[in-house]
């Protein structure tokens, strides 16, 4: 029981180190935003990485969840007998838990920042449509101006 409780407590401090790697991620992602210049496969290779590790996360909490089943019952009938291995399990989750606050928070903070990114983008867009269209009246009234002005002026009524 004791190994089987380590190794619940060796799953909790991976899952804290990849949500670490999660947040460092996040941050990644925040830089690359609130930069002048934004490299876009600098959030895509953000992207990537933090996919990976969010499977990576899904296989440590089912990994967790299966042994904790199999030692829940032995947990809850001999408390006592475990006391300090359960408080330490629970700091590690309430840890995890603040963790994961955060990353979500973060998660929030860079979904603005990008929407923002691509509101800004959209119209930058739409502002050279409109300039292209306005340069190509110009030009197509200059065109026709011109071709007016190469007509030859006679008075035929004389």
């Amino acid at each position: 029981m004791e190994s089987q409780l380590s190794i619940l407590q060796e799953s909790l401090v991976a899952k804290r180190r990849v949500l670490l790697e999660i947040q460092e991620y996040n941050r990644k992602q925040e830089a690359v935003f609130m930069a002048d210049e934004v490299d876009m496969s600098l959030f895509d290779e953000a992207i990537e990485e933090k996919g990976r590790l969010v499977q990576k996360l899904t296989q440590l909490d089912d990994g967790f969840e299966a042994m904790y089943e199999k030692l829940s019952r032995e947990l809850q009938d001999n408390r006592e007998k475990y006391a300090d291995q359960i408080r330490v399990l629970q700091q590690q989750i309430k840890e995890i838990t603040d963790l994961g606050i955060s990353i979500q928070a973060q998660e929030a903070r860079n979904k603005s920042l990008i929407e923002g990114f691509f509101s800004r983008e959209r119209s930058s867009m739409h502002r050279s449509l409109q300039n292209s269209a306005k340069a190509y009246n110009f030009y197509k009234s200059m065109s026709s101006l011109s071709a007016a002005g190469n007509e030859p002026s006679c008075d035929y009524k004389k």
